[in-house]
């Protein structure tokens, strides 16, 4: 393709190919824009976000051969697997069904090709529970039935690309007065804008074909700030997504998908093939969601996003700073809406079947699943993409964000969250500041906590960045044990060791020293002599000192975090910041009955 070209009568793989990524990165730059009009299905201002995500995935795909078919096949494989949010999946539905409706051709006709966008659209609708008019599937439909229109008539891609293009822009604003929550905020669908906005870019590349300039900008990823729309209530609260590897034996297809999931919840679709699912719902329970969805084939990806969290940070952020975190903190759910933190959680494993922590496992499950599965579970990290897309969507409502992580020394998260904070921080002009609490669990909380309340008290970004490495250092964790059995099985403790250990029936104690990494500090041979060392411990430390705060984490051991608590009121006249149940990943290296004591001292 050139700027002499005068026609294109023919569309192979690599034209294809050039004109999704020029169509991608015009929603890169319109994401901001998408993301403020979002009022369908739910107002979390997050659709810009979403297709962002979904073309990031497009843009990272090999670059193919001319073959159409082979094209094609490898971008909706793409768009199935990165596809996120509502328009993202029905957006990767009708490329799947264009995918799998073209022959085996190396380029095709505008006839041939106002054929197979014409059948595609069922594949779309198909996807979706309840198909919605006056949305972004209207516009796909509307767009690809003027193609067909015209096909008899127009011989040439620039030409019919471009008059359809305008046909889907008279119907993108006609979308505005299709449904009463559009018209209420006066605008046009976030989802169907998004569609518009990617044939503008597939437009503007068969016209001038800019070869050069849009692989330069492959990389781009616009973010910047915007005002946003006000919007309606929130039925369901997590936007939960997946992707389904079925099982041969099970043989499900879409329908029975659907079927299972339908009642938990709304704005359902079920995308892809009997083979490779990608589940889009909303609802206020995605653990549930996740097992049912476990029954018929093993889970490869999961998403669950907080859309009134989401909502709440649109509308009305509490701080100019962003606080992000990881699901090792411990805090409660009802600390972190107070202060609209952001935890990334970690995963856990069960052998192919993978869970998200405190999101689609909670606690209590968890502990239930331990000593019953055949493989010990292990943990995982959050992805670089898991943070790049949470820094990208909080760079477009704040003026600035910290990181606080579990201690680089036992988990990768604070090197992924760095990486990902730094392109985003490069593309988007915004301060993001990635730091290592050199803690985990309920002493990783307390220095959250105490970076919240100094954003609470009008503290500056630079301050409490300032402060987290003193904040850390006057922070003692002391983590008891009932047995030594599970610190073997994550092989935290060698085999010969934890058997020295569990025939002197020892109950270890361990700290996390200032470079973050866990020593062991007694071993006591009853649990009751463990809580009694611990104690002891800290009041030695408080002698003469005052302490900030403090918080305990267990893990089905409520008893012993109440006497802690007990103490510790004795001790200090406090009453602790929390007491919550500790996440899974305390739980895979230390066992059920662990309980985590966390102390910070003022200076």
């Amino acid at each position: 393709m050139n700027k002499n070209n005068k026609s294109l009568t023919e569309l192979d793989g690599k034209t294809l190919y050039y004109s999704f990524l020029a169509g991608a990165q015009k929603i890169f730059e319109n994401q901001v824009l998408i993301n403020k009009i979002n009022v369908f299905p739910v107002a979390d201002a997050d659709t810009g976000t979403n297709l962002a995500s979904t073309m990031r995935s497009i843009v990272d795909s090999p670059i193919p051969t001319s073959d159409l078919k082979m094209t094609a096949a490898a971008l909706a494989d793409a768009a199935l697997t990165g596809a996120r949010g509502n328009s993202g999946i029905i957006f990767a539905q009708f490329i799947y069904g264009f995918s799998n409706e073209i022959q085996k051709y190396e380029s095709v006709s505008v006839e041939t090709f106002a054929e197979v966008v014409k059948k595609a659209v069922a594949y779309a609708y198909e996807a979706i529970a309840n198909p919605i008019e006056g949305t972004m599937i209207t516009v796909i439909r509307e767009w690809a039935e003027f193609i067909y229109i015209l096909k008899d008539s127009i011989k040439d891609f620039i030409e019919l690309l471009a008059q359809a293009y305008l046909k889907a822009l008279e119907s993108l604003q006609a979308t505005t007065g299709q449904l009463a929550v559009l018209k209420k905020s006066n605008v046009v669908d976030a989802g169907a804008k998004g569609f518009v906005v990617f044939l503008q870019g597939m437009v503007e590349f068969v016209k001038a074909g800019e070869l050069r300039k849009l692989l330069s900008g492959r990389e781009t990823v616009v973010i910047a700030d915007s005002e946003v729309v006000s919007h309606d209530v929130i039925t369901y609260r997590y936007c939960t997504e997946a992707m389904l590897v079925t099982d041969d034996k099970k043989k499900p297809d879409l329908q029975l998908v659907r079927k299972g999931i339908a009642h938990m919840g709304d704005s359902m679709v079920v995308a892809g093939s009997a083979r490779k699912m990608r589940v889009h719902i909303h609802t206020d329970h995605p653990a549930k969601v996740m097992k049912v969805l476990s029954r018929y084939g093993s889970i490869s990806f999961q998403k669950v996003d907080d859309m009134v969290m989401q909502h709440e940070i649109s509308t009305n952020p509490k701080f100019p700073v962003a606080i992000v975190t990881d699901s090792t903190c411990d805090i409660p759910q009802e600390l972190v809406e107070k202060y609209q933190l952001q935890v990334v959680p970690l995963s856990v494993h069960f052998g192919e079947n993978y869970f998200l922590d405190r999101l689609t496992i909670l606690p209590a499950q968890f502990y239930s699943m331990i000593d019953k599965a055949p493989a010990y579970p292990s943990t995982a990290q959050p992805a670089y993409k898991d943070f790049f897309n949470r820094y990208s969507y909080l760079a477009s409502h704040y003026d600035s964000i910290i990181g606080i992580h579990i201690s680089a020394s036992m988990s990768g998260t604070w090197s992924n969250s760095s990486k990902a904070s730094h392109a985003v921080a490069e593309h988007s002009g915004k301060k993001i500041s990635v730091l290592n609490s050199k803690r985990l669990s309920s002493g990783l909380g307390l220095i959250v906590l105490r970076a919240a309340r100094a954003l609470e008290n009008g503290a500056t970004h630079e301050e409490i960045s300032s402060a987290i490495d003193t904040w850390s250092n006057n922070t003692k964790i002391m983590v008891s044990s009932k047995t030594i059995k599970y610190m073997v099985k994550s092989g935290r403790v060698s085999y010969g060791k934890g058997l020295i250990g569990s025939l002197l029936n020892l109950k270890p104690i361990v700290t996390v020293n200032n470079e973050g990494r866990t020593e062991a500090f007694g071993k006591p041979f009853t649990e009751k002599g463990s809580m009694e060392l611990v104690i002891a411990k800290i009041r030695s430390m408080a002698a003469g000192r005052k302490i900030w705060g403090y918080a305990i984490s267990h893990a089905r051991n409520l008893s012993t975090a109440n006497w802690y608590a007990d103490k510790m009121r004795e001790i200090c006249g406090l009453e602790p910041e929390f007491i919550n149940d500790a996440s899974p990943v305390l739980g895979v290296n230390v066992g059920p009955g662990v309980v985590a004591l966390s102390v910070m001292f003022e200076n």
